[in-house]
C-alpha cells in the first residue's frame, strides 16, 4: 500500500536510536523540539497536523509520541484516544506537551491515556529525563 503522508516531515532514523514522533502545531516549536531530540540521541519524525499522527504511528511504529494538545485540525486528546483504540498503536507511550496548565485540564489529558505530561515552555533537562524514563522501560538508551 502506498501511504501518502503530506503533513509528515523530518524522518531522521539512525539505527539503534529510539524513534520519537513529535507533534506540534507551531513549526518553530517543532524545529526546536526536533533539534533537542537529536541532541539527546533520538531519531525523530514530526507533523504539524493531528490527522497525520495515527497513520504515521502505524507506519513507523515510534517508541514514543510527544503530543501537543492544541492543534488546528483536531484536538490532541482526540488523537490520543484514536491512538489508544488502534491495535497497532495502543502500546506506544504518549507524553502530552502543552501550554494547558490548569489541574483539571491536566487530569483530563492524562485520562485519555497519556503516560506523562510536560508544560510549555518546558525545561530541556526535564524533557530529556522524562523521555529517558519512559524509554528505559522498553529499550536501553545510552
Amino acid at each position: 500500500m502506498d501511504l501518502e503522508l503530506p503533513f509528515a516531515s523530518g524522518l531522521k532514523c539512525i539505527a539503534g536510536r529510539p524513534l520519537i514522533l513529535a507533534v506540534d502545531d507551531h513549526e518553530d516549536n517543532l524545529m526546536m523540539l526536533l533539534h533537542a531530540l537529536d541532541l539527546f540521541g533520538f531519531s525523530s519524525i514530526s507533523t504539524l497536523k493531528g490527522q497525520a499522527v495515527v497513520p504515521l504511528a502505524q507506519t513507523y511504529q515510534p517508541d514514543l509520541i510527544l503530543m501537543d494538545i492544541v492543534l488546528p485540525d483536531m484536538s490532541g486528546m482526540d488523537v490520543i484516544r484514536r491512538l489508544k483504540q488502534t491495535v497497532e498503536t495502543a502500546h506506544v507511550p504518549v507524553i502530552a506537551v502543552t501550554a494547558l496548565a490548569r489541574a483539571e485540564e491536566r487530569d483530563r489529558i492524562l485520562q485519555t491515556g497519556c503516560e506523562g505530561y510536560i508544560y510549555k515552555p518546558y525545561n530541556l533537562d526535564e524533557l530529556e529525563a522524562m523521555l529517558r524514563q519512559h524509554l528505559s522501560r522498553m529499550v536501553s538508551v545510552s
